[in-house]
């Protein structure tokens, strides 16, 4: 047999594919601008029978190759599940919303009943969901089971566009006498807040059939915790809660305890940095002696419990045959409180489910008990609407309590009472060396305007890898906020402008080093990469604009953040904001 018959006998087998349907081109970094580049995609989906799933990730989808998919798609009614993340790399934010009103108008044309929906990593904010509004709406979503929208930078916006389609979804299905049983919900990174999650609870409220509900990092506080509660007690099959990184405090933990003991199916409760707090805790030690006798997981890690509610909660899991993993690392147990825990759980014979408590915070004494500390929180988290608003408004309070030099003398001076301790002393201006030892955006402003020759005069230019090192601990306090924003890129701006312009410095050894730190490139040294991206993406976005950048390094650049990598999957906004600048140059 002629290898070329060979080679169209598997394709056709290829093809065939007689299992499960699905159709991949996952990870293949394909750039379709235009009909013609999507024309083998085209034709793969259009030889298909029986398509069932159509897997796009990892490429990058422009309007009119969107289009030209959509014209095949309209004749594929039998297409179930789309796995469509991380498919608009490069991509303007005005550009995603048509392709996928596109994508979603040929479903509906196709009379397509979709299982599954994954448009998760695709940083389309709120006009994006009205890309897909009319999809959600339409019959072909009827039987939706799983909708997956992680990292996708909604907003409040588009988590009441969402709340209101999906209502609108399960009224209409309810009338034609099979309501929507939606199972799976994603929505983790959309900084969704209060007010969006507020109106997905209504909506979850009325779906009533949620197995798995996943919204970490979203800035909720405990108004929309609760909100988030009591929606949870309509969905009694409610088996996964992952609400990791928002801020419970008492009354949302306390909230969610009152949901918990109505809920019996539950195996896995991510509550952890979620700041629950020892009352927060011990009301859900309640919940656990009551009941959740299928849990397999719990993470109250990092919610700062101290160690009598830590002893109620491993108390209240004696009977949880099936719990596998305890996470209570990074709270206030103290060393005795760490010991006494391990002691009870080998007492009970469940020694093996307790995870590292090696981040431990101690046993701090406070001059505020766990009231007050609740009742500050609570008001801050009524007064701002999320976590970094807060963190904010505490360094604006530390530089006014610094004072400023010049002003020193106008400020009002604060007898010292007899008996109390004195005011404590202005803050001190901050020099390099202090903050590239122990960087914060609070150091960073403090260094004042001389801040951008001061860390050039700290750094040695002429020495690339010290040059990475700067760059990271410059990036890694980089906030939204103006000030350290203007800081942040002022910064670098004078660090990178002096590196690039010295003879000595390696300006490709600096990409490839950069890239290794921060886990795009693999090194054959073990090395820590840096844990969090955003900030050295954002700054990254910003050196690649400015007239002292090198434009052939941005090809290679462009190459490592455009592949498919799971580092970069939790910043798909920062990722997408420099792979547009990129693709500019």
């Amino acid at each position: 047999m002629a290898a070329e018959d060979i080679a169209q006998l598997a394709d056709c087998l290829a093809k065939a594919n007689v299992g499960d349907g699905e159709l991949s081109f996952k990870g293949k970094t394909l750039k379709l601008n235009t009909a013609q580049d999507a024309e083998e995609v085209i034709r793969e989906i259009e030889e298909y029978e029986g398509l069932q799933a159509l897997r796009l990730e990892g490429n990058t989808v422009g309007v009119e190759a969107a289009k030209a998919i959509a014209e095949v798609l309209q004749r594929k009614p039998d297409l179930k599940r789309c796995h469509w993340s991380d498919m608009f790399t490069g991509r303007l934010r005005p550009e995603i919303p048509t392709a996928l009103r596109s994508l979603g108008d040929a479903l509906i044309t196709a009379g397509a009943q979709l299982t599954e929906l994954d448009l998760s990593d695709n940083a389309f904010g709120p006009d994006g969901v009205r890309g897909f509004e009319a999809l959600l709406k339409s019959p072909t979503c009827f039987t939706l089971q799983e909708l997956k929208l992680n990292n996708c930078g909604m907003g409040i916006g588009g988590g009441k566009i969402l709340a209101a389609a999906l209502t609108e979804c399960h009224k209409k299905s309810s009338a034609h006498g099979k309501p929507l049983a939606l199972k799976v919900f994603i929505a983790g990174r959309n900084r969704l807040e209060n007010d969006g999650a507020t109106a997905l609870s209504e909506a979850f409220r009325l779906i009533g059939t949620l197995e798995e509900v996943h919204m970490p990092q979203n800035g909720i506080n405990h108004a929309g915790i609760t909100a988030l509660a009591e929606s949870f007690k309509a969905n009694s099959l409610l088996k996964v809660i992952n609400l990791n990184d928002n801020t419970f405090t008492e009354k949302g933990g306390v909230a969610m305890a009152e949901a918990l003991k109505t809920l019996r199916q539950v195996e896995v409760i991510n509550f952890g940095d979620c700041l629950v707090r020892s009352k927060g805790a011990q009301a859900i030690a309640s919940a656990l002696k009551e009941g959740l006798h299928k849990l397999k997981d719990l993470n109250l890690s990092y919610c700062e419990i101290k160690a009598d509610a830590a002893v109620s909660l491993v108390e209240s899991v004696e009977d949880k045959s099936d719990l596998e993993k305890l996470d209570l690392n990074g709270n206030c147990l103290g060393e005795e409180g760490c010991e006494q825990v391990q002691e009870i759980l080998e007492s009970i014979n469940m020694a093996n489910i307790l995870g590292s408590l090696s981040d431990d915070e101690g046993d701090e004494d406070e001059d505020d008990d766990d009231d007050d500390d609740d009742d500050d929180d609570e008001d801050e988290d009524d007064d701002e609407n999320d976590d970094e608003e807060v963190e904010e408004e505490e360094e604006e309070v530390e530089e006014e309590e610094g004072g400023d030099n010049e002003n020193k003398e106008k400020s009002k001076e604060i007898p010292c009472l007899s008996g109390s301790a004195p005011a404590s002393p202005p803050k001190l201006p901050v020099d390099a060396s202090t903050f590239l030892s122990f960087p914060s955006p609070e150091k960073l402003v403090r260094m004042g305007p001389r801040r951008s020759a001061m860390i050039a005069q700290q750094v040695n230019v002429a020495d690339t890898e010290k040059v990475v090192q700067a760059f990271i601990q410059v990036s890694s306090v980089y906030r939204e906020d103006g000030e350290i924003k203007a800081a942040v890129e002022e910064t670098i701006d004078g660090l990178m402008k002096e590196a690039f312009e010295n003879r000595g410095f390696q300006a490709n050894v600096f990409i490839t080093s950069l890239l290794v730190q921060m886990g795009l490139l693999k090194s054959e040294d073990k090395m820590k990469t840096i844990p969090h991206l955003n900030g050295p993406l954002l700054t990254l976005n910003h050196m690649v604009q400015q007239n002292y950048f090198p434009k052939s390094l941005a090809s290679t650049l462009l190459a490592f953040i455009s592949k498919p990598n799971g580092v970069l999957e939790n910043n798909a906004s920062a990722r997408h904001t420099l792979l547009c600048n990129l693709h500019n140059l």
